[in-house]
């Protein structure tokens, strides 16, 4: 059992218990992907396995799961919503180096500066938020550019005890995850042309970033090569094409 399958097979199953889950096609070749990284006795298999699931108001839930020993393992679980809500995208990143644990968590706003949107979709969890500040403290500086697409209940914290992320990460990763269910549950579909417009942009915007700044690409490059490094950004992680 590694570090991020438990938060994983959480994910699943609570998915499953609340919505109407269909699979969402995953490209051949990127289901399972394994290399050896390092030499002689420090030789260490790297496995990546990707999911992928989506509902009627879900356009995509995925997650990557790299698997390298102690010291790399990392999941990353985004959700992105149909074009024709206004629901924000749900993000996971749990990353464990062999410089420790970094941990980012949050419902990614499409509209961060709105005060509406704020006060609909972020200011509710707030109080999940604050409640794991005293255990989960802010992990320092990140990218300016990154910060229009953060809310103001953006959980980065770098916890120093691995006992930390199996306890305290792991209920912020389920308390925010419920959050998020019940906005999509009471989630309506948006009809004024101008609204879906709003939504589609930004959304855009969203995704071109991510894809363009992945902070795993480098890792994956170096395991798996360049080519399916950017297929499966591009085909999978951020896949522009199932966009509509």
């Amino acid at each position: 059992m590694t570090l991020y399958q438990p938060f994983l097979d959480y994910a699943i199953a609570y998915l499953q218990s609340r919505l109407e889950l269909m699979p969402y096609p995953i490209p051949e070749g990127f289901e399972y992907k394994s290399a050896i990284m390092g030499k002689g006795k420090n030789q260490e298999e790297v496995v990546t396995t990707s999911h992928g699931f989506c509902t009627a108001k879900l356009r995509q839930i995925r997650a990557a799961h790299v698997q390298g020993g102690q010291s790399l393992q990392v999941l990353n679980f985004v959700i992105f919503p149909q074009c024709n809500y206004d629901l924000p995208f749900f993000g996971a990143d749990l990353v464990t180096l062999p410089g420790g644990h970094l941990i980012a968590l949050d419902m990614q706003p499409l509209f961060r500066d709105d005060p509406d949107y704020q006060a609909k979709y972020t200011a509710p969890i707030l109080p999940i938020f604050e409640a794991y500040q005293q255990h989960l403290p802010w992990g320092g500086d990140f990218p300016e550019e990154a910060r229009p697409f953060f809310s103001k209940a953006f959980l980065w914290t770098r916890p120093k005890e691995t006992t930390a992320v199996e306890t305290h990460v792991f209920e912020a990763f389920k308390d925010y995850l419920k959050a998020y269910l019940n906005f999509v549950e009471q989630a309506e579909a948006v009809m004024d042309p101008q609204a879906l417009a709003a939504i589609k942009q930004a959304q855009l915007r969203y995704l071109q970033y991510r894809a363009e700044k992945d902070p795993a690409r480098g890792m994956f490059r170096r395991f798996y090569g360049e080519e399916w490094t950017e297929e499966y950004i591009h085909g999978f992680l951020f896949h522009l094409d199932s966009f509509n």
